[in-house]
C-alpha cells in the first residue's frame, strides 16, 4: 500500500494560508515543513536541523504569519548575512502582503534611514543581521519587549562569524514567553547551549543527519596542481555548458583574480564577496538569477546566502577552511527537489582536508581524471579512491545520476 501524498492541508495550517500557498502553486511540503510547521503552529519551541535548500523559510515563516494574525506583537527573524536576510523577506513577503502584514528589512551596507522609516510604519516581520539589529536597538528604534516569535536561521553559521553576544543579548531581552524557533544544518554545542538556557522544551526536529550532503547532487573530486586548476575550470565550464555555475573560493583576492581570469575566456561571470558593496552584491546575484549571468565566484559568505533554483554545477575551486562547508556549499545545488553536481579541485597536499570532509559525509568522494590535465596523487601515500571507469573519457554524463556515480568527460 502506499503512503498519501503529503498535503499542506494535513499540517494545522488555516483556510486563508492555505488559499495563498494554493495561488503560490505551493502543494507539497517538504519533510521539514511536514515535522516543524504543527508544532510551531501549536506555539512550541522549535529545533529544526535540515540541508540547506529544503525549504526551511516556509516551515518557520507559515507558522509565524498564521499566528501574527491571531495576536499581536512582532516576529523577528535573524540571518546571518544581508543576502539570507533579503531572500527570507523576499520568500516571506506573498504570505504576509497576503495577510496585511508588512516585513522590514534590517541589514548592514544599506540606508539605516530607509531602514527606521520602515520601521516606523509598524511592520509585524522584521527580518535582520544582529549587527545591524543590535545598532538600531541602541538607538532605541526597536523594543524587543515587543518580540513574540523568534527565529533564528542558520543558527551555526552565525555563531561561526562570531554573532554569538548579540544573540544572547537579544535572546535575554525579548520576553520570556515568545516562541523561539531555531534552523540549522548542524548542531553544535554552542546551539545546543542556547537551547537549553533559552527556549522551553524544544521540540526537535532533524530530516538528516547533521552535516549530510543532498542525495539529489552527485559529487567529484579532481586532484590537481595549483597552477593548472584555473585551466581544468575552464575546461569544465565549457564541458558542463548548460545552467548556473557557482564557483567558490578561500578569499576575496581569489575571487577577483579568477574571475578576472574567467571574462578573458570568455565567460559571463560575476564576483560576491566582503569587499562588494550591498549593491554590487545583490545587482550580481539579480544578474545570476534573471540568468544575465552564467557563473559567480564567491567566497563563504554566498555558501547559506545564494537561493537560486536550478544551480547545475558547484565548483570548489579553493576547499573550504572549515569542512562542514563543503555541505553548505554544495548545498546551493540540489535545492527544492532539482538535480545537480558538486566538482571539488585539491591540489595534492589536501589529502587530509579531504578525508575531513568525508568524515562528515560519512562516504568518499569519487576521483576523477580529465584527459586535458595532468592527473596526480594526495601526497604521503594517501592514496583516494578511485571512481570505476577509469581515466577520464567516454560519454558526457546525464546529470542527476545516482550520488557518487562515475562522471567521464569528452575532451574538446
Amino acid at each position: 500500500m502506499t503512503s498519501p501524498t503529503p498535503s499542506f492541508r494535513d499540517l494545522g495550517i488555516e483556510a486563508p494560508v492555505l488559499s495563498v500557498l494554493d495561488q503560490l502553486k505551493f502543494t507539497i511540503p517538504t519533510p521539514i515543513q511536514q515535522q516543524a510547521i504543527p508544532l510551531a503552529i501549536q506555539g512550541q519551541d522549535v529545533i529544526g536541523i535540515a540541508q540547506t535548500g529544503t525549504g526551511k523559510t516556509l516551515a518557520f515563516g507559515i507558522p509565524m504569519i498564521q499566528r501574527l494574525c491571531r495576536s499581536p506583537g512582532i516576529g523577528l527573524i535573524l540571518a546571518p548575512t544581508r543576502e539570507l536576510a533579503q531572500q527570507i523577506d523576499e520568500a516571506i513577503i506573498p504570505l504576509a502582503t497576503a495577510h496585511h502584514l508588512r516585513t522590514a528589512v534590517l541589514i548592514g551596507g544599506a540606508s539605516m534611514r530607509n531602514q527606521l522609516h520602515r520601521l516606523r510604519e509598524n511592520p509585524r516581520i522584521v527580518v535582520a543581521t544582529p549587527g545591524r539589529l543590535n545598532d538600531i536597538i541602541e538607538q532605541g528604534r526597536f523594543r524587543l519587549k515587543d518580540v513574540c516569535i523568534l527565529v533564528l536561521d542558520e543558527a551555526d553559521r552565525m555563531l561561526d562569524m562570531g554573532f554569538l553576544p548579540q544573540i544572547r543579548r537579544i535572546l535575554q531581552n525579548t520576553p520570556p514567553e515568545r516562541q523561539t524557533m531555531v534552523f540549522s544544518a548542524t548542531m553544535p554545542s554552542g546551539i545546543v547551549s542556547l537551547a537549553s538556557n533559552h527556549m522551553r522544551l524544544p521540540a526537535r526536529t532533524e530530516i538528516a543527519p547533521a552535516g549530510t550532503a543532498s542525495e539529489l547532487v552527485t559529487q567529484e573530486l579532481f586532484i590537481v596542481r595549483k597552477e593548472n586548476k584555473a585551466r581544468l575550470l575552464g575546461q569544465l565550464l565549457r564541458q558542463h555548458d548548460e545552467g548556473p555555475v557557482l564557483v567558490f573560493v578561500r578569499t576575496r583576492r581569489n575571487a577577483g583574480r579568477l574571475t578576472q581570469a574567467l571574462r578573458a575566456d570568455g565567460h559571463s561571470v560575476a564576483e560576491i564577496h566582503a569587499d562588494r558593496s550591498l549593491a554590487q552584491r545583490t545587482s550580481a546575484l539579480n544578474a545570476f538569477k534573471a540568468g544575465n549571468v552564467r557563473v559567480v565566484v564567491a567566497t563563504d559568505i554566498a555558501a547559506r546566502g545564494i537561493d537560486v533554483k536550478g544551480i547545475a554545477l558547484v565548483v570548489n575551486h579553493d576547499l573550504p577552511d572549515d569542512p562542514e562547508n563543503y555541505v553548505h556549499r554544495i548545498g546551493r545545488a540540489g535545492r527544492a527537489g532539482h538535480t545537480g553536481h558538486a566538482v571539488s579541485l585539491a591540489c595534492p597536499d589536501q589529502g587530509q582536508d579531504i578525508r575531513r570532509i568525508e568524515k562528515i559525509l560519512q562516504s568518499n568522494i569519487p576521483v576523477s581524471a580529465h584527459p586535458a590535465i595532468p592527473a596526480e596523487r594526495f601526497q604521503g601515500g594517501d592514496a583516494p579512491k578511485k571512481s570505476g571507469g577509469g581515466g577520464g573519457g567516454g560519454k558526457r554524463p546525464s546529470r542527476g545520476g545516482p550520488p557518487g556515480r562515475r562522471m567521464g568527460f569528452r575532451h574538446r
